[in-house]
């Protein structure tokens, strides 16, 4: 029988700033779980940009508001409704509060929780703790806001970051000339080895000159656009007529208020989707994490685990996230 410690280790703000100082690594208390819940202790911890909006206060939260978007680990408790698991499974999850040893999640829903096999390995735990939020964005965005389609012209913007490697493999199989924006030539050739068509360097290349230059003029069937101010205006003017831009991510900034009438002269489609909103049905979680083991197991979708750091060493690790220092996944070690 496991021993449930009354406090744990993670990582946590007390209050919004841009600055990392306000992170802090300490004790906080386990929570305690309802009949409909399950308790995990936690393996590894992937790290996504979003965690900066919650710091930043861009996107609204209540302190002390403990960081994290999935992980993989073992349940260790379970309520006694709760039928899909038992106490020892090993999983993998989406869900708040993951920078921590002990999470809580519903375990009756069906959804947002994948049951690994019993013999799953080490890396296994590192792999699935780490790859549900990027890849079923990546998943879902090449169907649901804009499915891509054989021929089409598709720009994809930091194609060499977490989320961009994945949608530049996704679309790429499925018959779309990619075009690959990134800040370096090193980065642009991870995106050109990941299937993409046309590179651009965005520190040195206009990036609308450039999507004309590759499309005789027309423009891209879609964008998509993770990184929010810095390339709005450009991602708008790539499109072709009747394009679809899907705006995910705001990485330099958030994109400012902008009249819904410069949509018209194209006929314009803007989305600002959430992958959440696609996985939220027993039916659509199963649907799309099936495909993406399928895709994983068979080796058809590369992810690139580019460094592990310990959970006390997250700030170290948003520090190289949002200066654009790195490539793949960074992902955290939970301390056992």
């Amino acid at each position: 029988m496991t021993t449930i410690p009354k406090t744990q280790k993670v990582i946590l703000f007390e209050e919004t700033s841009q600055d990392l100082s306000v992170l802090q690594y300490k004790d906080f208390p386990v929570p305690e779980i309802s009949a409909d819940e399950i308790l995990i202790k936690n393996k590894y911890a992937g790290v996504n940009f979003i965690e900066a909006y919650f710091r930043s206060g861009l996107y609204p939260s209540k302190a002390p508001y403990v960081l994290g978007r999935e992980a993989s680990g073992v349940v260790v408790a379970k309520g006694d409704n709760v039928t899909k698991f038992k106490v020892g499974d090993k999983v993998a999850y989406l869900s708040p509060s993951t920078f921590a040893q002990y999470t809580k999640v519903d375990g009756t829903t069906g959804i947002r929780i994948l049951k690994l096999k019993d013999d799953a390995s080490e890396e296994d735990l590192k792999l699935f703790g780490s790859v549900l939020v990027q890849a079923l964005t990546a998943l879902t965005f090449v169907y649901e806001p804009y499915n891509v389609n054989s021929g089409d012209f598709i720009l994809i913007h930091a194609a060499a970051g977490g989320v961009g490697q994945l949608l530049t493999q996704l679309a790429a199989s499925k018959g779309a000339k990619v075009i690959a924006t990134a800040s370096t030539d090193a980065k642009l050739q991870i995106a050109k080895e990941l299937g993409a068509s046309f590179l651009i360097n965005s520190s040195t290349e206009d990036i609308v000159e450039k999507v004309k230059e590759f499309t005789n003029g027309v423009g891209v069937n879609a964008v998509y656009d993770g990184i929010g101010k810095a390339t709005f205006e450009a991602s708008f003017e790539s499109l072709a007529p009747k394009g679809t831009f899907v705006s995910f991510g705001n990485a330099s900034g958030a994109v400012p208020p902008f009249s819904i009438n410069r949509l018209a002269p194209k006929n314009i489609a803007i989305l600002r989707p959430q992958f959440f909103g696609y996985i939220n049905t027993p039916e659509t979680w199963e649907k799309y994490s099936k495909e993406l083991l399928g895709l994983l197991s068979d080796g058809k979708l590369k992810f690139s685990i580019t460094k592990v750091y310990s959970l006390k060493d997250y700030p170290k690790a948003a520090q190289e996230l949002e200066s654009r220092a790195t490539t793949g996944k960074l992902t955290l070690e939970i301390p056992q």
